[in-house]
């Protein structure tokens, strides 16, 4: 078993405080993204998990094992951890079987008793066995990154840490690295954390999300969670685009601008605003004289789909919507907008709070999400 436990670690360099009591549990043979912007301490955690670095409270455990609690820890080369950074870290020097080898613990020369093992770990992360003659600068940053996973595992370590392992790749060339690393710690049964910025990332490559900011997780869920239900404004800004209109709330719905719309359970009742992502909002173009709910004044193309930009009639500001782009409408059409799904309700206290932690001050405003919890 691979368990990952981390409860109550705090971190702080000099005065500042880096992780605050922070909580995360991470199944056996899952994979877990924690998210957040830089500074935020989400390689710190990753490194306290590592061993690189000392809590100053809280413990971890892998496996029901204590590694590290306080006044004890268990050396980072004892924890049977894997570590692939940002640059795969490879020796120039050496051969990719000599750099894998040396994850085996053969020392450098590629001994012939690890050349099967060096191909069978090859071939796990969709290499060809004979890419082990050659040298990391003959490979593109996508092999060098499933050289360095190859590596890392050789040891068959219990838990695999990822940190921003794709962040240097290309758009391209990073999804697809990104799905051959998942696919090759899931056919592992590998427990394993990728830290990342990037929202789509990790939403795409875990099972679990973990948005940080500032020390502490906002959120902790399935990534249809957190994008889905998010418990707070800064997480929904964070995980992608909102939109954000004021609303009167009720039980299961909300007045807005948009007429009555549905709310999720449990939603708080009384004044404040209701989010819904672009995807949420149908914008459609009106015929035989309908009067619609808004003008588009501008149109991003992206291919498969389109950014509308609207101005909404009595909302102070234009919002975002994104459709398919067969048959959109045009920059000047009239368009209805019918809501799919439930939108999501923040009290008037909590869109004041997220503006105030963003330092503007900002609240709803029937726009695309303000600054204040903007997607970064």
């Amino acid at each position: 078993m691979s368990r990952l436990v981390v409860d109550q670690v705090s971190k702080t360099f000099g005065h500042a405080p880096v992780l605050d009591a922070i909580d995360l549990d991470v199944a056996d043979g899952s994979a877990t993204a924690v998210v957040g912007s830089s500074g935020c301490g989400k390689t710190t955690l990753l490194r306290v998990i590592a061993g690189f670095e000392n809590p100053d409270a809280g413990t971890v455990s892998i496996g029901g094992e204590v590694v590290t609690r306080q006044g004890f820890s268990v050396p980072p080369h004892r924890r049977a951890i894997g570590y692939v950074a940002q640059d795969g870290a490879l020796f120039p020097h050496l051969t990719v079987g000599q750099n894998i080898a040396y994850g085996l613990g053969g020392g450098l020369g590629g001994k012939r008793k690890h050349r099967e093992h060096i191909a069978e770990l090859l071939e796990m992360v969709s290499l060809d066995p004979s890419y082990a003659d050659r040298r990391p600068h003959q490979l593109s940053g996508g092999q060098q990154q499933r050289v360095a996973l190859a590596r890392a595992m050789a040891r068959k370590p219990k838990v695999m840490l990822l940190d921003e392992p794709f962040s240097a790749l290309d758009t391209g060339l990073r999804a697809a690295t990104r799905q051959a690393v998942a696919e090759t710690l899931r056919a592992a049964g590998m427990t394993s954390i990728l830290v990342t910025h990037d929202q789509e990332e990790a939403l795409s490559f875990a099972d679990q999300v973990a948005v940080m900011c500032s020390g502490r997780f906002t959120q902790v869920g399935t990534p249809e969670e957190v994008y889905a239900a998010p418990a707070d404004l800064f997480t929904a800004g964070f995980l992608g685009d909102t939109v954000l209109l004021d609303a009167t709330i009720g039980t299961e719905t909300a007045e807005t601008v948009l007429g009555r719309i549905p709310v999720q359970v449990n939603a708080p009742t009384g004044t404040g605003a209701v989010m819904m992502r672009p995807e949420q909002l149908l914008a459609r173009s009106v015929t035989d004289g309908h009067p619609g709910r808004a003008t588009v004044r501008a149109l991003e193309f992206r291919g498969a789909d389109v950014v509308l930009t609207l101005d909404l009639d009595g909302c102070p500001e234009p919002i975002q919507v994104r459709r398919v782009s067969v048959d959109a409408p045009a920059v000047g059409d009239r368009v209805d907008l019918e809501v799919l799904g439930a939108a999501v309700a923040f009290t008037s206290e909590q869109c004041t709070a997220a503006g105030r932690a963003s330092g503007s001050g900002a609240t709803s405003t029937g726009m695309t999400v303000p600054d204040a919890v903007s997607a970064v």
